[in-house]
């Protein structure tokens, strides 16, 4: 395999000589793995094989990121002194960015940021803040572009109308016979869907504008440096049209939750309103000049919208016989689904706190 992986990374334009190249991060989609090269100035890379089964267009995703990265970068000043980097695609060798294999497969392969890490958990509120801030610079730099030139790489990714339609069409099947299972996740979600609509409903009406957004912003999808600065934003498959409540509502999901996404003891589980306030304190200091009042309004309420959504997908995938999220064991989407709605139940019983810590910021 690692001589088959070193023939793919010799199709791309790189330096140095190739020393290893190992299987790295903790991604449920694409497969990733770094590239350490000889002599030491040469640069690291991390190649990926793309999930064409999921994203069916690479051209159009892939210009996607060229279109987002080559803005960020001409956004960055040197100058600045931010300590900003943004993630880089390298070119094959017939000058395209990706690679397509003799078996079907696609790959990429991107410049390795030395030093950096990611976390899967937040440890404490100063990178809480780290994190809002990065992706409070990243909305903030591509307020300006327009968010139409960008293909949807995903539609309907974060549409609830959609992902409901999905439940309700795989729970009438049950193709996996799994429905008896999971009567009270389902209960869960009947009880709650109308509210749901919320944010639909606002980008109808114009209170919330279609942007340019990340669409995954777990919070190990950004990089820090080893002084706990964030440096770099990654994952940049589902960049495309969206709203700014999927991007903090998800962030929030993830970085403000005191169990993991898929935590088997719900007593973990639970929302950390210091964490929460720090992230929201880090946007906001970097974001609330462009956003609109529809926007900061419903900050607190696209945390539980998210949850709720990414919960949901869980379910149906597990419903329907977990094609989507790759899983470690049986039941393991149904084990993130209760996670992700335990984490819905918290955050529903503080949302006056949290609404009242966005007010004061």
């Amino acid at each position: 395999m690692t001589g088959r992986l070193t023939d793919i990374v010799n199709h791309f334009i790189t330096e140095g000589d190739i020393v290893s190249v190992e299987p790295f991060g903790s991604g449920h989609i694409n497969d990733s793995y770094l590239v350490r090269t000889a002599p030491e100035a040469a640069p690291d890379y991390v190649l990926q094989r793309i999930n064409h089964n999921i994203f069916i267009n690479i051209p159009a995703l892939t210009n996607n990121i060229l279109k987002v990265t080559n803005h960020l970068e001409s956004k960055l000043e040197p100058s600045s002194g931010s300590g900003f980097e943004v993630l880089r695609l390298i070119p094959s060798i017939s000058g395209e960015y990706f690679l397509k294999d003799p078996e079907g497969n696609f790959w990429r392969l991107y410049y390795y940021i030395r030093g950096s890490r990611s976390y899967d958990i937040v440890e404490n509120t100063s990178l809480a803040h780290e994190g809002g801030k990065a992706f409070g610079h990243f909305h903030s730099m591509t307020s300006g572009m327009d968010a139409a030139t960008l293909f949807e790489v995903l539609p309907d990714f974060h549409n609830i109308e959609s992902r409901l339609k999905s439940f309700r069409d795989i729970l009438d099947l049950d193709p996996a016979n799994r429905a008896a299972g999971a009567s009270e996740e389902i209960a869960f979600v009947k009880e709650r869907e109308k509210e749901m609509y919320r944010i639909p409903d606002l980008i109808r009406s114009g209170k919330v504008p279609i942007r340019v957004t990340h669409n995954d912003t777990k919070f190990n999808n950004i990089l820090f440096n080893e002084a706990g600065r964030a440096i770099c934003i990654i994952d940049l498959d589902t960049i495309m049209p969206g709203t700014i409540l999927y991007d903090f509502g998800d962030a929030i999901r993830t970085g403000a939750n005191k169990g993991a996404e898929d935590e088997p003891d719900l007593s973990k589980v639970d929302l950390d309103l210091s964490l929460f306030e720090a992230y929201a304190r880090g946007y906001l200091e970097v974001a609330r000049d462009f956003l609109l009042p529809g926007e900061i309004d419903n900050l607190p309420f696209s945390a539980r919208y998210m949850t709720f959504l990414i919960g949901l997908r869980f379910l149906t995938d597990h419903l329907d016989g977990d094609h989507y999220y790759r899983i470690r064991f049986p039941g393991h989407n149904l084990q993130r689904a209760r996670a992700q709605f335990r984490l819905v139940s918290c955050i529903e019983k503080k949302l006056p706190e949290m609404e009242k810590i966005i007010e004061k910021l």
